[in-house]
């Protein structure tokens, strides 16, 4: 066969390597494919069919996030197969604070040098976050960027749409004082702030292979635990009890996430307590010599999503979201102020 790519090849573009790569990832983003997927990967446009037959007002809902320097302690460690987790985590958390089922996901991965192996790693997290979110990965782009950025470093962010009956979309008006603000457990740091850890501990192979007995495990290990997908456990507590607000604890922390679900006039008042810390935090805290204040303004500490219920079903909403694997508790309550988060 004849080669066209030649020149191309020689300007640093290895135009083979990402035909191999889309081969080697094929697998991993076919376990992903739902109903509403007709077409494969390859061609230029992902095609999705939405079910709106159980709808009365479908409204469609669209998010996209990237992974951030995050990716920086993936590249030391050289571990691929989760950041693409996250990838999808930032998304369709977003989205799930709507009401919105995630129905697809697309990715955009930038790589100094196209590896097949890696980049099929990295698509395999992508993969794994669309199945624990219920969505497909109908499509994405891979693009070599020689000179761009190291050989050995890349940059990967998504895109999503989902869909919610408009009488499902999650009211914020309707939250009132005294209704209880639900925290859901984190799995850690999720994937913000990484640039105030990496400032703190620095990103060399021996700093992120260092073991600390309160965590169980190394630094690297626990800053690379993949950013929790609470879509499901949400979308099964809607259909037991009315959700009134959900806030996505990202970069920004408390005090800037949790004011985003609730209507002027009402704060959170947490309850500091109630909380339930990773250690993670506490580390954090202590090495970088971060003010409280701080962490609480740039962390989840421990709560990656808020959810605003009436008091009254706060312990049903709880022990529905236990059954679907989450550990979720009562962490404060919506008072008639305009503080923004309070916490005592």
């Amino acid at each position: 066969m004849q080669d066209y790519n030649n020149s191309y090849t020689q300007a640093g573009v290895n135009v083979e390597a990402g035909y191999k790569a889309v081969e080697l990832m094929k697998k991993h983003v076919q376990k992903t494919f739902t109903h509403g997927v007709i077409s494969d990967i390859g061609g230029f446009g992902g095609l999705f069919k939405p079910d709106f037959s159980e709808m009365e007002e479908p409204i469609l809902v669209s998010g996209t996030d990237g992974v951030g320097t995050k990716l920086k302690l993936a590249f030391v460690i050289d571990k691929h197969d989760t950041i693409g987790i996250d990838s999808v985590a930032m998304c369709v958390n977003d989205i799930i604070c709507c009401g919105a089922k995630p129905m697809f996901f697309l990715d955009y991965l930038a790589v100094g040098k196209v590896n097949p192996e890696k980049v099929a790693e990295i698509i395999k997290g992508v993969s794994e976050g669309c199945i624990q979110s219920g969505c497909a990965l109908i499509g994405g782009e891979t693009a070599e960027h020689p000179q761009l950025m190291p050989e050995d470093e890349y940059d990967l962010a998504g895109f999503c749409v989902g869909i919610v009956d408009r009488k499902k979309i999650f009211d914020n008006n309707e939250i009132k004082a005294g209704d209880a603000i639900i925290g859901l457990k984190s799995s850690g740091v999720h994937s913000n702030g990484f640039s105030l850890i990496r400032k703190i501990f620095g990103v060399e192979k021996n700093a992120l292979n260092k073991y600390y007995g309160e965590l169980g495990k190394t630094l690297g290990e626990e800053l690379l635990t993949p950013t929790k997908i609470y879509v499901k456990p949400i979308l099964e507590l809607r259909s037991h009890v009315k959700v009134k607000g959900v806030s996505h604890i990202t970069g920004g922390g408390f005090f800037e996430n949790i004011p985003r679900m609730l209507p002027d006039g009402l704060s959170a008042k947490i309850d500091l307590s109630a909380l339930q810390e990773h250690p993670i935090f506490d580390l954090i805290q202590k090495e970088g010599n971060v003010p409280r204040a701080d962490m609480f303004g740039t962390y989840n500490m421990g709560v990656g999503m808020c959810l605003a219920v009436s008091k009254d079903l706060a312990d049903k909403a709880v022990e529905i979201l236990a059954k679907s694997g989450e550990c979720a508790y009562i962490i404060g309550e919506a008072i008639a102020s305009n503080e923004g988060v309070v916490l005592c």
